[in-house]
């Protein structure tokens, strides 16, 4: 059976743009730029094609704020609504019930809960801290000259324009918009960082009450009502475990491959980067080239606001970033004293925890304002939670305390600021391991060199084993080694906060006390591939495992589907073996691959699933004591030799509902495989699945009941249900949810009461390096440039995406002036 269908379309005339544009830099025929000639005296925003913004600059603070100017044209609303989080004001103008997310996944707390939670922050003054530190501990001067440049920049585009007369309705003549300040930028930058905390951690961190107290009643969360009296450690390891498991499969995500000059043709290396991002809210990415002639000239994505790139190139090196399996977390369990629960046990002396009053402003339902006053308390490892991700973590005998392993990083700006001027992969390593400032993030990168680089180096707690071994508690030690055999799933650890010598250790070689050594963390450098798809480090490539401290990850371990489709494309690819012409990657190899949306689970599980259908007596299976007639899905099913989730596919639709039901919150390992997982060979195990199996059975009769219940035809094309709004409009997206093993993630959920794509693929982009001459770059942004529904660029990527098309990057000079659709804003 054939392994993939190939729908994606790079347009052929894209190469023969890039060659036409090549040559005209090679005569020198068209007018040199702003570039050429040194920087322009005044930050110069040049709009091209699809309304991405090419910002040049003399310098730093220049450069800024055509950012800032050019981010608040396309998105004032929505960073006007990340500044009103970050500085805990949404309860005062939005109300306190209204839902949020400060991190990862959406709405996942109140107004008022996420504004105690930055007020906390701001009232122990971390950001100002943090910036008033000298370099490289706080942000670099550039970063400074940067930051300041986009507050003018942004505040400028709202002084032109007014907030009475922005074109976005979304925040229109709102009070709450407003000039913002260097801080605010920070700030923002700040909860970027420490959003893989505060997203499992933040409700219970400012609900948690002592117990006995008069508060308890009435302010202990409907999670605190709900905790057992008394539950054993293991039933509680299992419970966070698969909270954390559900979390990570609804959260962000990334696929990045880096392959180098032995895997790709007509050039030197190339690098897919596929970050999967939320389709709303804070975590958009934005597109920019960003350049000050003779200093830097990189091209990509950052996160909105963050005036560098994050994701994307320059003229030597491309990179990306996945999310890692290490918790940017530890908890401590420390013993409170029963007579007085605020005190505790450390080295046999008791210790009283520190009481923190927080209090923000809230709109009541008349529309006057009041203020609500919480006492939120902390140890010496950190504050106190009573809950994470919804699990209950009882103040009762003990009380959990959170210590984030980014609380005090902005170090992660200096970063990106260095990446985006790194020349190879060596100066990628180098800049990771003097920083130590990504937060939960691996590296993959390409070079002009032919180097192929993974690295997971980055801010983690400096829990080496022997120190797990000795700290880690009774549920602990479950947690922590239930976890790593789990694809994907960052194992959590709960030390003995009764024994100081049990904090994270200070090491000498890391960046901030705490931190794990950079030199133990894992790397990679081959000449053929390295990749990850939000697994362990263990398999960047198959043939070089790696080793490194567990608290990163498992080793050995099951490899999601996600993870071997990567693995199986770069090694089919290279050894030509996928059906395509010759071998090795090429531009058109790579995008076609990719929005080919094959699922690795219907390679594995299809047939199996045909053959239990076409076998079960008189097409009827019995499900809760009733027989349901399955014999209709059985050649929709058989008919889908494709195992494509393109928009026009017929069957996917029914498959990945089955998938999900047979599937659930386990890992695919539990799944009933007659050949089981094998670490001797991770990619292909486990696989056949049991035909036989009643848990088979039962998930394809469950899925034709729900669909019909829908009134969801069994044949209905992936198009007909999955689809974006924009205004009046519904765009059909194409790609499925991760569990199904393809690289190409869409997630969909409720948006505004309706069924809409919440999380997946967004900022795609290729890169190819030559041994001379430009990169050879394609992109689409999958949610376009802006969330305004009147900008003439809220849609238009989104159409491309949803065709399976490429942008053709206009990266130097001669390319950006021959732009047709070249528009030029000068800001004098």
């Amino acid at each position: 059976m054939p392994r993939r269908r190939f729908r994606a379309r790079l347009p052929m005339a894209a190469m023969a743009v890039v060659a036409a544009l090549s040559t005209m830099a090679a005569t020198g025929s068209a007018a040199p730029g702003p570039a050429a000639e040194g920087g322009p005296a005044k930050p110069t925003i040049r709009y091209t094609e699809y309304g991405i913004p090419h910002i040049t600059a003399s310098d730093w603070g220049g450069l800024g704020t055509g950012y800032g100017y050019a981010a608040a044209k396309d998105n004032i609303c929505t960073l006007a609504d990340t500044y009103l989080m970050v500085n805990a004001q949404r309860s005062r103008y939005l109300g306190p019930d209204g839902r949020t997310s400060p991190g990862q996944n959406q709405n996942t707390t109140t107004n008022l809960n996420s504004d105690l939670y930055f007020q906390r922050i701001k009232d122990n003054g971390v950001v100002e801290r943090l910036v008033a530190e000298p370099a490289p501990d706080g942000p670099e001067p550039e970063v400074k000259e940067a930051i300041h440049g986009y507050v003018q920049g942004y505040n400028r585009y709202l002084s032109e324009t007014g907030v009475d007369n922005l074109t976005d309705p979304a925040c229109r003549g709102a009070d709450w918009v407003r000039p913002i300040t260097e801080l605010d930028v920070y700030r923002h930058a700040h909860a970027e960082i420490i959003m893989g905390t505060a997203d499992p951690l933040l409700d219970g961190q400012v609900t948690a009450v002592p117990p006995g107290s008069s508060a308890a009643a009435s302010r202990a969360s409907s999670v605190e009502k709900k905790a057992p009296a008394k539950t054993s450690p293991a039933k509680t390891a299992a419970r966070i475990r698969d909270a954390m498991a559900a979390s990570r499969s609804q959260g962000m995500g990334s696929n990045a491959l880096a392959v180098g000059s032995k895997g790709v043709s007509g050039g030197t290396s190339m690098l897919l980067a596929n970050p999967h991002f939320p389709w709303q809210g804070k975590n958009r990415m934005w597109q920019s080239q960003l350049t000050i002639p003779g200093k830097v000239n990189i091209s990509g994505a950052s996160l909105l606001g963050l005036p560098a790139v994050n994701i994307g190139h320059n003229d030597d090196v491309a990179w990306s970033h996945t999310v890692a399996t290490v918790a940017p977390f530890g908890l401590f369990d420390v013993q409170v004293d029963p007579l007085n629960p605020t005190k505790y046990l450390v080295d046999g002396a008791w210790e009283q925890m520190t009481s923190q009053q927080v209090a923000v402003d809230v709109r009541q339902k008349d529309g006057s304002l009041g203020k609500v006053t919480r006492t939120l308390w902390s140890t010496r490892y950190g504050p106190i939670t009573t809950s994470i991700l919804g699990y209950p973590l009882p103040w009762v005998v003990s009380a959990h305390a959170v210590r984030d392993v980014n609380m005090n990083n902005l170090r992660a700006l200096n970063t990106w600021f260095r990446l985006d001027q790194a020349k190879d992969v060596n100066e990628v390593v180098d800049t990771l391991e003097t920083t130590q400032g990504v937060p939960f993030f691996n590296t993959v990168a390409s070079d002009r060199k032919g180097n192929a680089l993974y690295a997971d180096i980055q801010a983690v707690p400096n829990i080496t084993d022997e120190h797990a071994a000795s700290c880690l508690t009774e549920t602990g030690k479950l947690l922590f080694n239930q976890s790593l055999p789990l694809a994907g799933v960052p194992p959590v650890s709960i030390l003995d906060g009764k024994r100081s010598a049990c904090d994270w250790p200070k090491d000498p070689n890391a960046v901030e006390p705490g931190l794990l050594d950079p030199r133990k963390q894992p790397r990679l450098i081959r000449s053929d591939y390295a990749g990850n798809a939000n697994d362990s480090p263990w398999l960047a490539n198959p043939e070089q495992p790696l080793t490194y401290p567990r608290i990163m990850g498992g080793m050995g371990s099951p490899r999601s589907l996600r993870t071997q489709e990567l693995i199986l494309t770069a090694q089919n690819r290279i050894n030509g073996t996928d059906g395509l012409p010759g071998k090795g990657f090429t531009p058109e190899s790579m995008g076609r691959l990719l929005f080919a949306d094959n699922s690795r689970a219907a390679d594995l599980a299809l047939n199996a699933t045909v053959s239990m259908c076409q076998s079960v007596a008189f097409g009827l299976i019995l499900v809760d004591g009733n027989l349901v007639n399955v014999s209709e899905a059985c050649p929709i099913l058989a008919a889908w030799k494709s195992h494509d989730f393109t928009a026009d596919s017929r069957g996917s639709l029914l498959f990945a509902n089955y998938w999900a039901a047979l599937q659930g919150s386990q890992g695919v390992e539990k799944l009933p495989w007659r050949v089981p997982f094998d670490p001797k060979d991770p990619v292909h195990t486990p696989n056949s699945l049991d035909s036989g199996s009643s848990a088979v059975r039962d998930a394809f009769g469950r899925t034709v009941i729900a669909l019909r219940k829908a009134g969801i035809p069994l044949n209905a094309p992936l198009s007909d249900i999955q689809k974006v709004t924009r205004g009046s409009e519904q765009v059909p997206i194409h790609g499925a949810f991760g569990k199904l093993g393809v690289l190409n993630v869409i997630e969909t959920g409720q948006v505004d009461g309706k069924l809409d794509v919440v999380f997946g693929s967004s900022f795609i982009q290729q890169v190819r390096f030559t041994a001379e001459g430009p990169p050879e770059t394609y992109s689409v942004l999958a949610y376009s440039q802006s969330a305004n529904p009147n900008s003439p660029h809220f849609t238009d990527q989104t159409k491309l995406f949803s065709a399976g098309q490429w942008v053709t990057e206009r990266f130097t000079e001669e390319q950006i002036a021959a732009s047709p659709e070249l528009e030029t804003k000068v800001l004098d």
